[in-house]
């Protein structure tokens, strides 16, 4: 019997397009021999929708019209298992046996999507509701990391009322702490939405400014002056980590934008981006073996450090002014194209690292069943509810 596994992707993130591009990807390349899949479409304003339409990326040029063809669904634990609902009360239920979410940024990938799947006790692909978060938020990731001794660079992290409110305070601690040149990032957004570099005090308020649109928590770090960045990627537990080879973004600009991300390869005569797969880089990184064997230990160190689980990728950065002086950048939780291309170049196809990842959920899933989330006692049995006390006012 098949597996049925339910691919959600979209949500309410300015990464949405991004993510029906990986999930389309990551759909046709299942072993449909083993699984079953069933598209979950979210759209932004959080309504999840299924449809076999949802398999052609074509069909996403015209939101509206694709949205009249799919059907509204929800989740709901009966019987001992998951099945999705339509709202008709002649649909089908379709039973779902693990969840696979291919969503990217705030409102999904930070932990929100997964706290429904363990609320419903539902298998899933890729790191739990914690981990999750810590993975989003730019500024618990680094603290998570600097307190496993793994290297990270100095921030400075502040609230936007706090700059409002006090913008010269602010600027003047940023000044002595991190100097310029700086990079300003929002906390908790990927897809280097928002991320500046700045050279000038001018320009380090234009950033700010920039970066409050899009999240309330702001961070600015040091600039590498010499800086190479380095991704790779990881797939398994904090049990155990395996790490793909090491790859070389290049970037038309300062820092990789968005463009450099996803649209540098689509071109107009192609009608589209091929996410992530379209970014100009280098594979393998042109470093040293042991630079390389560095990077790679690191990257499962992270792993373990946040409680991570499935795919990610870990970015890092290279300061040759210092010897090619390793940091940690930042993690990919559910990383544009599951970093497929980084694993085809690892000897592992694309349809075998999504079966892999499959098999990670189903070992959380176990792991979990041997714990315990209730505890029975007779606590109910002599309660007398007096007056509005409540629970710790009440006599037993």
């Amino acid at each position: 019997m098949s597996i049925n596994v339910a691919v959600f992707f979209g949500c309410c993130s300015v990464e949405h397009e991004v993510s029906i591009i990986s999930a389309v990807q990551a759909m046709h390349s299942f072993d449909r021999e083993k699984y079953n899949i069933i598209p979950v479409y979210v759209t932004k304003e959080g309504v999840m929708t299924t449809g076999d339409e949802l398999f052609d990326i074509e069909n996403y040029k015209d939101l509206p019209a694709l949205l009249k063809k799919l059907r509204a669904v929800t989740l709901v634990r009966e019987g001992g298992e998951v099945v999705m609902k339509g709202f008709s009360m002649f649909a089908k239920a379709t039973r779902i046996d693990v969840a696979f979410p291919i969503v990217h940024g705030t409102n999904c990938e930070d932990g929100t999507v997964q706290g429904l799947f363990e609320f419903l006790r539902l298998p899933y692909v890729g790191c739990d509701i914690i981990s999750s978060a810590v993975g989003m938020d730019k500024v618990i990731f680094k603290d998570v990391l600097a307190s496993a001794g793994l290297p990270v660079l100095p921030c400075v992290s502040f609230y936007s009322r706090e700059y409002f409110e006090d913008r010269e305070a602010l600027l003047s601690k940023i000044e002595k702490e991190i100097g310029l040149p700086a990079i300003v990032k929002p906390a908790n957004l990927g897809s280097s939405v928002g991320i500046t570099k700045v050279n000038t005090p001018e320009e380090l308020i234009d950033a700010i400014t920039l970066a409050a649109t899009f999240a309330d928590k702001i961070l600015v770090e040091r600039a590498i002056v010499g800086l190479r960045e380095i991704n790779c990627s990881v797939l398994g537990d904090y049990d155990e980590c395996i790490a793909s080879c090491c790859e070389e973004p290049i970037a038309h600009d300062a820092i990789l934008s968005f463009e450099d991300k996803y649209l540098s390869g689509g071109g107009k005569k192609s009608g589209g981006s091929k996410g992530m797969q379209s970014l100009s880089r280098i594979i393998p990184a042109e470093i040293s073996e042991d630079k390389t064997e560095e990077i790679r230990r690191l990257a499962c160190r992270v792993i373990k450090a946040i409680g991570g689980a499935g795919i990610a990728r870990i970015d890092f950065m290279l300061d040759t002014a210092d010897g090619d002086k390793v940091y940690v950048n930042e993690i990919n939780t559910i990383p544009g194209s599951l970093a497929f291309y980084l694993w085809e170049k690892s000897d592992i196809s694309y349809k075998e690292l999504l079966s892999r990842a499959v098999d990670l959920a189903f070992k959380r899933a176990r792991k979990q069943k041997n714990l315990n989330f209730t505890f029975e006692s007779n606590i109910l049995s002599g309660v007398k509810l007096g007056g509005t006390k409540g629970a710790k006012g009440s006599k037993m």
